[in-house]
């Protein structure tokens, strides 16, 4: 069996640990680059050539973002692509449609890997919605993910917590209508989505206490698609999510609170 890749987390945060604990528990080497802000007497060139050196020197296979998003996502990439390592990118990712198929294309251009981390996706009763509903065909997708800590990006709800739901939809039930989408934060913790045909609700999955092991899955699934299998979790995929985020603003019921 070939080693496993190791990996480079870049940022500090608590989500930049967790996935520290969770990759060394899955055996993965683990470095971390936490200093990745750039100063405003640092330029573009300078702070990419920092990352880049960062990355080269852990060892890293795979680069993970653990940052928030804006303007200093583009110049971490490009560090990536210099230091020739893969990457996976925490959402939410606020990239146009055609920014988004431009780094698709620079990274499948120097033959590397790119993800967006959409765990919820890989919940087990996901399978039942391709199969049974057949990916929503007919039916409404509605769901609801409300968090009970306050908003740490100051960025709308259904940027940051309707991108986790719309993911679900552009998995699992693509063909299913937009139905009515609740996202909020200073909540009691919520986490389901459903699908609705009529007036009934089918298929609910409530993960609001899910101890399923979500995130070793998408690593597990990251890591084939090293090897050359299919990824279902690219920039491709991120970009109908953007496209459904950007229709749901517009065209469905939101609730915010």
């Amino acid at each position: 069996m070939s080693r496993p890749p190791a990996y480079v987390i870049l940022g500090r945060g608590r989500w930049a640990q967790r996935m520290n604990l969770v990759l060394r528990g899955e055996g993965r080497t683990v470095a971390i680059l936490t200093d990745t802000r750039r100063p405003p007497a640092e330029s573009h060139e300078g702070y990419r050539l920092r990352l880049s050196q960062g990355i080269r020197a852990s060892g890293a296979q795979v680069a993970w973002l653990c940052v928030p998003p804006g303007d200093h996502l583009a110049a971490m990439l490009e560090a990536v692509i210099d230091a020739g390592v893969h990457a996976v990118i925490e959402p939410p990712l606020r990239l146009s449609v055609d920014q988004t198929n431009e780094w698709a294309g620079r990274f499948s251009s120097n033959a590397k890997v790119v993800g967006v981390h959409y765990e919820y996706c890989l919940l087990d009763q996901l399978n039942q919605w391709t199969s049974e509903y057949r990916g929503g065909e007919g039916y409404r997708f509605a769901g609801v993910l409300r968090h009970s800590r306050r908003d740490q990006l100051g960025l709308p709800a259904m940027e940051v917590l309707g991108t986790h739901l719309l993911s679900i939809r552009e998995f699992a039930a693509s063909n299913a209508a937009m139905g009515q989408i609740d996202c909020g934060y200073e909540l009691a913790d919520v986490r389901r989505v459903w699908l609705e045909l009529g007036q009934r609700k089918l298929g609910e999955i409530d993960f609001t206490h899910s101890r399923e092991p979500l995130i070793q899955r998408y690593v597990a699934r990251l890591e084939e698609a090293l090897a050359g299998a299919e990824f279902a979790f690219g920039l491709q995929f991120a970009g109908r999510v953007a496209e459904s985020l950007d229709r749901a603003k517009h065209d469905v019921v939101i609730k915010r609170h």
